[in-house]
């Protein structure tokens, strides 16, 4: 058909054009509150109760519902915004952390909301009603023309908050706000793909976030989380998908006027199915298309970006009634897969006519006014016919089935062919998401529109098209002479009074990429974009910010192949730690276990260690250091050419950013060839200048440098080239980023480099200024701040004055001199220094929540507030036993047995009929018997496993501690009060470690002295640790030198008055790991918890068996690990662990200054769960990866495989040394069990296999004698004895436990939802308390540490006569 343009007949218009038209008149008219899907108990919805945090009983769904990959039967509704198919955890786990949730969650508007006191409701059904099926499908085909063209849904699950407010927290005389939000999640299935539905309809949000409840005076509102969550995943080394919306509060108030199907307010996504469906997809017919998500989604738009927008009615795109020229973009990425670019209509801007039947448009008709909006309730119901697409060469239309594969030049195969079948929703939007390089020209979708009797214009089934005699739908070509075709472009919207474009132009501002700077700076808008800069008393490139006058530290890992001479030598991920004094430029630099005849040839190549010189050194007026420009991450490219052999190497340093303590991450790799240099001789290198040359982000610098090579009376002279590149990132928006000087001279002063046997640790040390380039004329007399020359605290920073003056103002966190500097004092604790409210110490407990905020609770066998606490009576309660007397006293009581009796009261046995037991067996036997009297308080006395009392007494119940003799009788005056530390009972606390040489030196010298030294006097100086200084200065004079590990002066290295040389620390830098961090110090004598938390061990002391949370801190960094399991050697104060990152089993003394020792380093894979046998040295590991459980002794040797067989995820290991038993869980999700054997592998058995889920934990508790697991399938703590019979919860509600550790009665596990150590009560299975550390992420092992190795004895193997003995 064709239009002649002489007539005035109704001109017939693209059914694609007219949707075009349809969903763009929908934007100026947002979706209504009475155009939501129909709701109401009349219709059969069910009332989620009023309150801050209820949840739905488990809704049975008649089908299954796909979400992801997954298949659910059961959802809950939640009070917040939320949808889950698993129940959920407390609110406070969940509602106020990041998106996404660690369990699967479909979140239309996640955040903190009420319906107490009448605010709003809550109704959910489960619904197959044609209207609302009918209503579903045609929203979600209108979203997916292409891949849900044929989608007809069976059941619809709707959910509707109405009218519900924000969780606020009661004021007297303050009426709740009136802010109020409405909106609705659908969720539409048929069995085999998922949608979901989010409907927000005008003025349904009225607020957009919510305060957290634990903010307490601070100001803060978290915006509302839109999307969708799979849940964590259950292994270790990836984390669930998810897709999220929204992140700011401008993203969530754009809610209801954008939309992904073209109608404002209703966003439509595709959530799960049967096919393999990475992640959530969103619609994409609208203007947003797109939102952030753990895996990149694969079209073109970004809902995201958009929501950031400020969107007011003032900016918003309407359709402009006079507009003559219409340009949209192709808004679904199906379209633009297509090649859409065009789409070849054009009409003139007035005519006079009403659309009429059939898709026509009589003369006159006024085409450029906005179609009437278009309720969905409205869109009338079609049969399902076929959905076409016109074939470029017939302009037939063809079923789509026929056109899902087509060769370059357009010709279809039709899916009707032999091998050929027809694809899924989801496979076909991974097709039209993921267009070909090189794709056929294609033509418009088939859309009509159909006539309503109130004579609106209605969309029928996006993909079906009008019927004809023949069966087939034809698109005809339309042409209107003088008007050019409709235009597709892409990106955003902008508005426009004459034409409806999009533009391209979009500035980033701060207002959405603050976050993108340190914490430590503030952002500032340019004319291009935005800059970060550093706050005064920090220093970098705003994206990355260290204070000044602090020290700082670089860990790292260095690999290379090499040439020495002739001779190959290949080393990977050796240890690299750098120290640098900022206030003074000196920086050091360690690199531990490089092969010796590569480190001896490393030894010229300062330049390794002087990277961080660069970075860090001391800036003279005007002038900046590298990492004011660099930051954090950069790469460094060195080439070296060595004289006269001409031998070159390269070295890549590559700058990885910061970690958690702020330790900048560095990886070094060295390549090439290097000179020989025999191990006796040493290497000595001249101070130099360097010229670096600056441009936008690159710095390169070219110079020659000396360097000698002495042994004896030999002094021989080598040169060597270097040619520097630097790269990186700098903010090209600031108008002074040009400013750097062309031209920076870095000035070193003293070059140190030095390599030993024994230690295996090449060393480096310079001093460096950066600052302008001078001649070598005699210069002027320099401040003291830019030699170093100072005498400011290394945690202070020098402050120049005029000429040589100078002050000193400690660094941020430190309070002091400025020449001396100490770490500020925190505020106080209301609970130590006595200032709180609660009732006497015996009474009541104070417990601090920061800050000056406390609160009080009474003790057990007290009552009341906390603030006033009275007695309870426990004699009132028949208590004891009925032979025995009771004897109230204050916060407890005490059961005395009458006269013929004997016992501890709780159990009286008449005394003939304690023969054959020890007296603490019989009292523990009584006491255990008790337990069958409901609400008993028993204390079961504590025996050794030869049935005789512990010299340290606990009760299980109070928490009173005291002393016992070997009767059992109480030591007068032993006891302590709960949560006070437990008297010691046992042997004196270990002596004072003996003196050093340099102790014993300084020592003798002071005796011969008679008395203080004189000024000319020479005293040994020594550290803290007892080693030598690495400088050391005679008396008060200017005379010093450097000395090594043993005291004796560095040759060359003694000073004249004025100068002082740089010395290399005899010992490794404290803060370098694998030593402790230098802020860190060994535990105390004590029983503290340890921890494992990613690349890091967490320190955490007990008192008596409360969590010290105020003292903990870390133990190792171990940057590049990921630590699971852990556990620890009481013989030799060493603790072990599992890397499976690194694939490795390590172990390190908890002496000071010892380094991590690696035992195992092949043959695993992803080793988890260890134990340790202190008694026999040996080890025990299970790999989940290999499903093997293996042993070894502790130093690695006779490794030896267990088992190999019957294994599918082997994780939790524990050892009963003294009964020479085997255990381990296997949480194989189809047949989950706890195994044992014995401690070689023989008699090999299955423990538990009911009622168990995902066996995470896994403990042999050495004071009960029971094995106990902790279960996250079940959220179980259970226990049994060794041969599987007593079973009995300990606790039936935990959230997602990792490991567990016992500790007299109390359990301490790890969990994954909290994201911290949890503590629990093996008598009462109460939670007691949780440690939640500072940093958040995963914590995985946890083991307990004792003062002492728990006394014992174990079984033997048999003998030649097959008996048993014991080994002590």
């Amino acid at each position: 058909m064709r239009r002649n343009p002489a007539a005035q007949r109704p001109a017939l218009l693209s059914p694609s054009l007219l949707l075009l038209l349809l969903l763009l008149s929908s934007r100026a008219a947002a979706l209504h509150s009475g155009e939501l899907f129909p709701y109401g108990q009349s219709l059969g919805d069910q009332l989620l109760p009023d309150g801050d945090d209820e949840s739905s009983a488990a809704v049975k769904l008649a089908i299954p519902l796909h979400f992801y990959e997954a298949q659910f039967s059961h959802l809950y509704v939640g009070t917040n915004g939320i949808i889950s198919p698993q129940d959920f955890p407390r609110e406070t786990q969940y509602v106020d952390d990041d998106f996404p949730t660690d369990f699967p969650a479909i979140a239309p508007f996640l955040a903190d909301l009420d319906t107490s006191q009448g605010r709003g409701r809550i109704l959910y059904r489960e619904d197959t009603s044609a209207a609302v099926l009918g209503l579903a499908a045609r929203y979600v085909r209108t979203g997916f023309p292409q891949a849900a063209a044929h989608f007809t849904p069976t059941h619809v699950f709707l959910v509707t908050w109405d009218r519900v407010g924000a969780y606020e927290e009661a004021t007297r005389g303050v009426p709740p706000s009136g802010e109020l939000n409405t909106f609705q999640a659908v969720l539409v299935s048929d069995g085999s793909d998922t949608y979901a539905l989010f409907l927000y309809p005008a003025n349904g949000l009225q607020f957009f976030g919510t305060r957290p409840k634990e903010s307490y005076n601070v100001q803060l509102e978290l915006p509302a989380r839109v999307g969708f969550c799979r849940g964590e995943a259950d292994d270790l080394k990836r984390e669930g998908p998810y897709f999220s919306l929204t992140s700011t509060e401008q993203s969530v108030k754009n809610l209801y006027q954008h939309s992904n199907l073209g109608i404002p307010g209703v966003w439509a996504f595709h959530i799960g199915s049967t096919s393999p469906l990475e992640n959530v997809r969103p619609a994409a017919v609208g203007d947003l298309s797109k939102a952030s998500s753990s895996a990149p989604l694969e079209h073109p738009f970004s809902h995201a970006a958009a929501l950031e927008r400020d969107y007011t009615d003032d900016n918003l795109d309407y359709y402009d009634e006079n507009e003559e020229e219409l340009e949209y973009p192709p808004g679904d990425p199906e379209e633009s897969s297509n090649d859409h670019s065009s789409i070849d209509v054009s009409f003139h801007s007035k005519a006079d006519s009403r659309p009429t039947g059939g898709g026509t448009s009589p003369s006159g008709s006024d085409l450029a006014s906005p179609l009437p909006h278009l309720t969905p309730s409205e869109w009338p119901v079609h049969p399902e016919t076929q959905s076409t697409i016109l074939d470029p060469h017939t302009k037939v239309g063809r079923p789509l089935e026929e056109l899902d594969a087509s060769d370059s030049k357009g010709q279809a195969v039709s899916s009707k062919q032999p091998g050929i079948r027809r694809l899924s929703p989801a496979e076909i939007e991974r097709i039209s998401l993921d267009p070909p390089q090189e794709a056929p020209p294609s033509y418009a979708e088939n859309t009509s529109i159909q006539p309503y009797p109130n004579g609106r214009a209605l969309p029928a089934e996006v993909g079906v098209p009008p019927a004809h005699p023949e069966g087939e739908s034809v698109l005809p070509e339309y042409s209107v002479p003088g008007h050019p075709p409709l235009q597709g472009t892409t990106d955003d919207v902008s508005s426009n009074t004459e034409v409806f474009t999009y533009n391209s132009a979009n500035k980033e501002t701060c207002e959405h990429n603050h976050g993108q700077c340190s914490h430590h700076a503030f952002c500032t808008d340019y004319a291009t974009g935005f800059c970060c800069h550093c706050q005064s008393r920090f220093h970098g490139n705003g994206k990355h910010c260290l204070p000044e006058g602090t020290p700082h530290r670089v860990n790292g890992k260095v690999s290379g192949r090499l040439l020495v001479g002739n001779t190959p030598v290949h080393f990977s991920d050796v240890d690299l730690h750098a120290y640098v004094v900022g206030n003074d430029g000196r920086a050091y630099t360690a690199i531990s276990h490089v092969p010796q005849p590569a480190a001896q040839a490393l030894l010229p190549l300062a330049p390794i260690g002087g990277l961080f010189g660069w970075l860090f050194a001391l800036e003279k007026p005007g002038w900046e250091n590298g990492f004011s420009l660099t930051g954090a991450i950069f790469t460094q490219d060195m080439e070296v050419t060595f004289y006269p052999g001409e031998e070159k190497v390269r070295v890549t340093q590559t700058a990885e950013g910061l970690d958690p303590e702020n330790y900048l991450s560095v990886k070094t790799n060295i390549q090439g060839q290097v000179p020989y240099i025999p191990p006796n001789f040493t290497v000595q290198i001249a101070p130099y200048k360097e010229l670096y040359h600056y441009s936008d982000s690159a710095v390169t610098s070219t110079s020659s440098r000396d360097y000698f090579l002495i042994f004896g009376g030999i002094n021989q002279t080598r040169s060597y080239r270097i040619q520097q590149n630097i790269t990186y990132q700098a903010c090209q928006h600031a108008p002074m980023h040009q400013a750097i000087p062309a031209t920076q001279q870095l000035t070193v002063d003293r070059v140190f480099a030095l390599y030993t046997d024994e230690e295996h640790v090449l060393r480096f040390a310079v001093t460096n200024q950066v600052g302008p380039v001078e001649d070598d004329a005699a210069p002027a007399p320099v401040n003291p701040c830019y030699d170093g020359s100072h005498t400011c605290a290394t945690t202070a920073q020098c402050l120049p004055g005029t000429g040589v003056d100078y002050t000193c103002e400690c660094a941020s966190g430190y309070q002091g001199t400025g020449r001396s500097c100490v770490v500020t004092t925190p505020p106080t604790n209301p609970c130590e220094d006595g200032s709180h409210t609660c009732a006497p110490v015996g009474q009541a407990q104070c417990v601090h929540h920061g800050g000056g905020s406390f609160s009080c609770a009474c003790l057990p066998g007290y009552a009341g507030d906390g603030h006033v606490c009275t007695d309870v009576d426990e004699c009132l309660e028949d208590r004891c036993h009925p032979s025995a007397t009771c004897y109230n006293t204050p916060g407890s009581f005490s059961c005395r047995c009458q006269p013929g009796y004997r016992g501890d009261g709780f159990q009286c046995t008449p005394e003939d009929t304690a023969s054959g037991l020890k007296p603490c067996e019989h009292q523990r036997r009584s006491a255990q018997a008790q337990y069958a009297y409901p609400g008993a308080r028993v204390h079961i006395p504590q025996c050794d496993d030869q049935g005789n009392f512990l010299p340290l007494q606990c009760h299980g119940s109070t928490g009173f501690c005291w002393c016992v003799d070997p009767n059992g009788h109480e030591v007068p005056g032993t006891r302590t009060p709960p949560g006070s530390t437990p008297p010691h009972c046992g042997p004196p606390e270990p002596t004072q470690r003996p003196q050093t040489i340099c102790e014993r030196w300084r020592e003798s010298l002071l005796e011969h002295y008679g008395g203080p030294p004189r000024d000319d006097q020479y005293v040994p100086q020594c550290d803290e640790l007892g080693h030598f200084t690495p400088l050391q200065c005679h008396g008060k004079s200017d005379f010093c030198w450097c000395v090594d590990k043993d005291g004796r002066e560095v040759p060359g290295t003694r000073s004249q008055p004025g100068s002082i040389p740089a010395c290399i620390p005899t010992v490794a830098p404290p803060t370098v790991r694998p030593t402790p961090r230098p802020d860190v110090t060994p535990p105390s004598v004590g029983t503290f918890l340890l921890y494992a938390q990613g690349q890091q061990i967490g320190h955490l002391p007990l008192n008596g068996t409360r969590l010290q949370k105020d003292a903990a801190k870390t133990l190792l960094s171990l940057h590049g690990s990921i630590v699971v399991g852990l556990d620890y050697d009481c013989r030799e104060r060493m603790v072990y662990w599992t890397d499976v990152a690194g694939r490795t089993i390590s172990r390190a003394s908890l002496e000071q200054g010892a380094e991590p020792e690696t035992i195992i380093n092949s043959g695993l894979i992803s080793p988890e769960g260890l134990v340790i046998d202190h008694f026999r040295r040996t080890m025990y590991w299970t790999d989940s990866g290999l499903d093997k459980i293996e042993k070894a002794k502790l130093d690695g040797s006779e490794r030896k495989v267990l088992f190999h067989t019957d294994l599918v995820n082997p994780r939790a290991i524990a050892v009963d040394p003294i009964r020479g038993n085997l255990y381990w869980t296997d949480w194989n999700r189809e047949a989950p069990k706890i195994e044992t054997s014995s401690l070689d592998g023989e008699n090999r058995r299955i423990l538990v296999n009911k009622d168990i889920g995902l066996p995470n934990g896994l403990t042999f508790d050495p004071f009960s004698k029971m094995l106990c697991w902790a279960d996250a399938g079940t959220k179980k703590l259970e226990c049994t004895l060794p041969d599987g019979t007593g079973r009995r919860v300990i606790q039936n509600n935990l959230n997602y436990p990792f490991s567990i550790v016992s500790y007299t009665d109390h359990f301490y596990h790890t969990d994954w939802r909290r994201d911290g150590v949890i503590s629990i009560n093996r008598d009462s299975g109460q939670f007691i308390d949780e440690y939640l550390p500072e940093q958040r992420s995963h914590l995985y092992g946890i083991t307990v540490v004792y003062p002492y190795c728990p006394a014992g004895k174990h079984a033997a193997p048999l003998d030649k006569q097959g008996r048993k003995g014991y080994i002590w």
